[in-house]
């Protein structure tokens, strides 16, 4: 279940952050509405990471399908040529 506070909880801020988990974030709200979201720093860290990784394989797969795909022998035998010193 989320964590819902009121953004007036703040006041006492000790108490929002306590609740701050990795996996649970803490919502905070204004005139009943959602206003922010307070969360861990790894978890912010990874969900950049994986927003980044997202971007790259979309530039990627629109690459493919722009310029055309590589076959996956291709790609072995590039990487073996390359390990060998080729």
């Amino acid at each position: 279940m989320p964590n819902i506070k009121p953004i007036s909880d703040l006041r006492n801020y000790n108490e929002v952050l306590r609740d701050v988990c990795e996996g649970t974030p803490v919502f905070l709200t204004r005139n009943g509405r959602g206003c922010y979201a307070i969360m861990d720093i790894d978890e912010y860290e990874k969900n950049v990471a994986k927003i980044k990784l997202m971007g790259d394989l979309l530039k990627g797969r629109k690459s493919g399908d722009e310029d055309g795909w590589i076959s996956a022998d291709d790609v072995k035998r590039h990487f073996q040529e390359k390990k060998n010193g080729c």
